[in-house]
């Protein structure tokens, strides 16, 4: 059972597990300009789901993950971050952490990705924390997941994992 803050959620859309095909989605980027997964043609893509970088739980998540994979310069990975924030708060979030290079969209205005991945909390209207891995023929190949949505995930095994594709 999935909780936020120890109360009961429900998740609208079919949960995707290891060995699915990622859905195609559209969201918004910082531009209020519609983007799908089809856009990235990196050979890995990370998706780092986090119901809002505005609470410090998904602000450390979306900073670990993006340190993490973009420091590893041996595969073409690029990490995609999405929330139900604002495309301006979001925005606000970049600048205000000076990253270079890093990608968040926006489900606000469409809950296209949150639905094809059975993410939108429907008592929040806002996503559920979780991480997938996909490869270049968009097959998930990694998925990372708490119960609990003020908790953490496992960076270690995701760190561990990249490594594995990295050769290291």
């Amino acid at each position: 059972m999935k909780t936020f803050k120890n109360k009961p959620i429900t998740l609208v859309g079919k949960e995707l597990q290891v060995g699915d095909i990622a859905p195609n989605f559209k969201a918004m980027n910082n531009h209020l300009e519609e983007v799908s997964l089809s856009d990235f043609k990196n050979e890995y893509i990370v998706i780092n789901v986090v119901p809002s970088l505005d609470t410090p739980v998904c602000d450390l998540q979306t900073k670990t993950v993006n340190n993490e994979l973009l420091s590893v310069t041996n595969i073409d990975i690029k990490v995609l971050t999405l929330s139900n924030d604002l495309p301006f708060a979001q925005a606000k979030w970049v600048i205000n952490e000076e990253f270079e290079g890093i990608v968040t969209l926006s489900d606000y205005l469409y809950h296209d990705f949150g639905t094809k991945y059975g993410l939108l909390i429907k008592e929040l209207n806002l996503l559920a924390r979780e991480l997938f891995v996909l490869n270049a023929k968009r097959e998930i190949i990694f998925k990372l997941e708490t119960n609990e949505m003020t908790q953490h995930l496992d960076y270690e095994k995701l760190i561990k994992f990249i490594n594995t594709l990295s050769g290291k």
